[in-house]
């Protein structure tokens, strides 16, 4: 029995999420059996175009999928419903946006992959939003009263239109992940590393792919053994899937990766493939050491803009340090080469048992011009609120000791100026390297 028919046959009386993807045309009027109870619905997968008009009656709603289904514009419905908190409705043909779709509780809004070429000024009227995606879309602007969503975290507009960033978005006092590659601003950029860059052009006949370590929104990473001159070498394989993620495209991914050069802090790339039968994008890169693990798992539904890390999960004082310093130094390196990263958390940090520290996943890495200081640095100040929100969570799971106590607190007071509002005041990437150098 399918989910559908258990929730006709009333099987699911009760349920808080119901997930329904069976090829949809209409919205199932069963669901609103659970109209006291059901929090998250997702209805992604399906082929609607539009809700009905009396959805508040979900009056406990907080969450609503609706991706990679058939609407046309954002439905004025939602902008009814007073607990919806998360919007996402990524992989539609979306073109409007009506004032009257936005809900005053939101906090999470997905547009990603749509056609929506202008967003109504009452979004700026969504106070309690903190992450926005709008990536793969015909944006060239945003509009300005944006400026007043001052708990605004994270901001993903990459592949549109965009010749330039506005000026009010660096006044945003709690940004700290932003993507924006594939937009005409960083277009040049983009292709002159691609074009440009020295790097070794390796042969697909020449690896041994092996099995599959990971797979992300971008792509599928392989161990593999790299054949060349009877010597073999064990490398990790990236092989691009091409398509639009919500943090932007496998090509300036790609771009960046390359870009950002040797650090011990970094996976380094060997090479790029030059051959690959079904003529994909792929990168070879270091293979990473299997004793390392991820720092934490990615933000949930309801942490919105913070990692989760495992129960129990904690730090000595000089793993803080260790961990801390190596991902400030690869951070200051890829500002040097004019790289944001963008995703800078703890779930795209890799660690291994004495403290070491490898940053990974450049998926939203956008570049930016270092000679334009003032904006480049504006642009550093946003991830280095980032890098406080990642110390702060590494400071909550370290026990002090007394032989420690004062080192913590300059950590503490150094994460303090990083997450400070006002984004002139905090320090750059090398500063912050420098003080926990002397800590160590």
């Amino acid at each position: 029995m399918n989910v559908l028919e258990q929730l006709r046959a009333g099987k699911l009386a009760g349920s808080r999420r119901l997930d329904l993807s069976c090829g949809l045309r209409e919205f199932p009027r069963e669901i609103f059996s659970l109209a006291d109870t059901l929090e998250v619905l997702d209805l992604s997968g399906n082929a609607l175009s539009s809700l009905p008009e009396d959805l508040p009656r979900l009056r406990k709603l907080r969450i609503l999928f609706c991706s990679s289904n058939r609407f046309t514009e954002l439905p004025a419905v939602l902008g009814q419903c007073p607990q919806l908190g998360m919007v996402g409705f990524k992989a539609n043909q979306i073109r409007s946006v009506p004032a009257a779709a936005l809900p005053s509780a939101l906090r999470w809004l997905i547009l990603t992959d749509n056609q929506i070429a202008e967003l109504p000024d009452e979004l700026g009227q969504c106070t309690q939003l903190q992450k926005l995606m709008l990536s793969g879309n015909r944006l060239r602007s945003l509009p300005q009263t944006l400026a007043a969503c001052s708990r605004l975290e994270l901001l993903r507009i990459a592949a549109n239109r965009f010749t330039a960033l506005p000026d009010w978005l660096f006044g945003l006092p709690r940004l700290s992940w932003i993507a924006y590659a594939g937009n005409p601003l960083c277009a040049a950029s983009e292709e002159t590393v691609l074009s440009h860059t020295a790097i070794a052009a390796i042969s697909w006949n020449e690896l041994q792919l092996q099995q599959k370590l990971g797979e992300g929104a971008s792509g599928i990473i392989y161990r593999a053994q790299w054949q060349r001159d009877d010597n073999g070498r064990d490398v990790a394989v990236k092989l691009f899937k091409g398509a639009l993620t919500s943090d932007g495209s496998p090509h300036s991914e790609m771009a960046a990766c390359i870009r950002a050069g040797e650090h011990p802090n970094l996976i380094g790339v060997h090479g790029k493939i030059a051959d690959h039968p079904a003529q994909a994008d792929a990168l070879v890169m270091g293979l990473v050491d299997g004793s390392f693990r991820n720092l934490a798992g990615p933000p949930s539904l309801d942490s919105c803009t913070r990692d989760i890390y495992a129960a129990g999960t904690s730090f000595s004082p000089m793993a803080v340090i260790s961990i801390a310093l190596g991902i400030a130094s690869a951070v200051r390196h890829l500002h040097a080469q004019g790289i944001l990263h963008g995703d800078l958390y703890a779930h795209n940090v890799l660690h291994g048992e004495r403290g070491e520290a490898l940053l990974g996943d450049f998926g939203a890495a956008s570049f930016f011009v270092p000679e334009e200081r003032q904006r480049a640095e504006a642009l550093q100040r946003i991830e280095v609120r980032a890098f406080a929100c990642l110390l702060e969570e590494l400071l909550e799971r370290c026990a002090a000791t007394d032989d420690s106590r004062a080192m913590l607190a300059q950590i503490a007071d150094l994460q303090e100026r990083c997450a400070q509002e006002d984004g002139n005041a905090r320090p750059l990437f090398a500063e912050i390297e420098r003080a926990l150098q002397a800590l160590r």
